[in-house]
């Protein structure tokens, strides 16, 4: 019998004052995954989807690995939206033919009279077959275990989004503006008349 365990995070970030605004920014959503996750644990499948590996997950006294493909897109208004296209678990057979992950978020820009906030949530939901013994462990305690370690896994992400993003964001503005500036300058080079 699949046992179901289910979490939910938002997020709110106020984002400061740059010369780009970050729509401009979030229309590249693989700035995003490699603000959300370490670059050696992603593999780009596509323009959109992403296969990330993430860390081994420790469930009662299983260890698994999932790894998850994910699809994640801008809309031209500057929200991105991501969703899991597919799942595998490393490490366990058994689990990972019995195992269905969904995963789906949505990050949004809003204008307020003090600038601009971007506003989020993720919700991930996971339904596993547990094999023996597990399966005879009571359900409230399973549902209490696993929905503790899916909402640790969203907190992680949120921890890792509230610091990474807007380094990035600062980082790719300053890369922005440097580049504009030497196109500019690029132009108005003296011509030396060297006789």
């Amino acid at each position: 019998m699949a046992t179901k365990f289910t979490a939910s995070q938002s997020v709110e970030i106020a984002v400061p004052q740059q010369p780009i605004p970050i729509q401009h920014y979030l229309r590249q959503p693989q700035r995003l995954v490699n603000a959300l996750v370490d670059n050696r644990r992603i593999q780009q499948l596509s323009e959109e989807v992403f296969r990330l590996k993430m860390r081994p997950l420790a469930f009662m006294s299983l260890s698994i690995q999932p790894t998850v493909d994910m699809r994640v897109w801008a809309e031209s208004n500057g929200v991105i939206y991501l969703r899991s296209v597919g799942c595998e678990i490393l490490g366990v057979e058994y689990i990972n033919q019995r195992f269905a992950l969904n995963l789906q978020g949505h990050l949004s820009p809003y204008q307020l009279s003090t600038g601009t906030r971007l506003q989020g949530r993720a919700d991930l939901e996971v339904q596993v077959e547990l094999p023996l013994p597990f399966s005879l462990t009571p359900k409230p305690i399973l549902e209490a275990t696993g929905n503790g370690l899916l909402k640790s896994v969203l907190l992680t992400v949120k921890q890792r989004l509230l610091h990474q993003l807007l380094a990035d964001y600062r980082n790719w503005v300053s890369s922005q503006t440097k580049q504009k500036a030497l196109g500019d300058n690029s132009t108005e080079l003296p011509i030396l008349n060297i006789e």
